[in-house]
Order: structure tokens, then C-alpha cells, then sequence
């Protein structure tokens, strides 16, 4: 995910300052990994210097002056690009599973024994996340089923080549 792209979408809604979009961030899109102020500060230098936001004014604090931040013209354009550009497919087509898989057959180890603990893993975390759906918020039931249908595709995976491993072992030389 973008960070920046991210926080110049939350200043869509209005100026706000570093902690305030780091909060807003957190909430929304930071379920297990919130970020680091060092990020933001660092994020918002950046985004200023390339003319993407402007500071609108600063209010005291109790530790150093608050920098209110709002997006610029360009900024929104920026983010108008980003949202209609869309994400490159992630293509899994020499994953480590894979390799565990042929190193296994190769090495006369039992590739089985490979699919069926990668099997009990992907089981656990979907009970886990299955859970965590039914416990969360509408943003935190979407994130989980993206994952989801992601770890059912693994799954799916596995059982072929659980039904194809002895094909895969001549093709191999294993």
C-alpha cells in the first residue's frame, strides 16, 4: 500500500496534522502494522517538497507546534491517477511452496508431508481470520475475506498437487 498516496487521500477530507493522519490511518488501514510517526513526518517532508501538500497554519501543543497539512491541486490529481490506475495482478509462479515441493521429491523426502503442514497452516490462520471477521467492524470483515479467498486459492493449490505429485516426481527425475 501506498503510504502516501494514502495520507494525501485522507486530506481530501480536509487539513489535519501529523497525528491526526496518523490516527485517521491507523483506524482505517493499519489493523496489524499501525505506522510510525517517524513515517508520517517523513511522508508529509516528502509530499511537501514535491508540492503535493501545504502546511495551512500550526496550533500549540504540549510538545513541539502542530503542522496542519492540506492537499494541493496537484495532490489531488496525484491521487485521482493512483485510485484509477489499477494494482498489477501478484502472479505466484515460482513461489517457495513450489520449490519445498520439488526440493522434497527431489531429495526423496516426503513432498506430502510438505502439503499436508502447509495444509494444517493455511486451516489455522482461515479458523483465525474466520473469527476475527465475525469479531470486527464492515473495513475489518472485507480485509479478512480478501485473505480469505486468497488462502482458499492456496488450497485449492495444495490438493492438486497433492493429486499430482506422483506425475510431478517423473517429470522432475525424482
Amino acid at each position: 500500500m501506498s503510504i502516501a498516496h494514502t495520507l494525501l487521500g485522507l486530506l481530501e477530507n480536509g487539513p489535519r496534522h501529523g497525528y491526526e493522519l496518523k490516527r485517521a490511518y491507523d483506524e482505517r488501514f493499519a489493523l496489524e502494522r499501525p505506522l510510525h510517526y517517524g513515517q508520517v513526518y517523513a511522508t508529509l517532508a516528502r509530499l511537501l517538497r514535491n508540492g503535493l501538500v501545504t502546511e495551512v497554519g500550526t496550533e500549540p501543543g504540549s510538545g513541539p507546534e502542530r503542522k496542519s497539512y492540506a492537499i494541493t491541486n496537484a495532490g489531488v490529481t496525484d491521487v485521482e491517477k493512483w485510485l484509477t490506475t489499477p494494482e498489477k495482478p501478484e502472479l505466484y509462479l515460482q513461489n517457495t511452496l513450489y520449490t519445498k515441493v520439488v526440493l522434497a521429491l527431489l531429495s526423496r523426502r516426503s513432498a506430502e508431508e510438505v502439503l499436508d503442514t502447509q495444509r494444517a497452516a493455511h486451516l489455522k490462520t482461515m479458523r483465525e481470520l474466520t473469527q476475527r471477521k465475525g469479531a470486527g467492524d464492515l473495513a475489518d470483515a472485507l480485509i479478512c475475506d480478501h485473505a480469505l479467498f486468497h488462502l482458499e486459492a492456496d488450497l485449492r493449490w495444495l490438493e492438486l498437487t497433492a493429486a499430482r505429485l506422483a506425475e510431478l516426481a517423473r517429470e522432475v527425475g525424482a
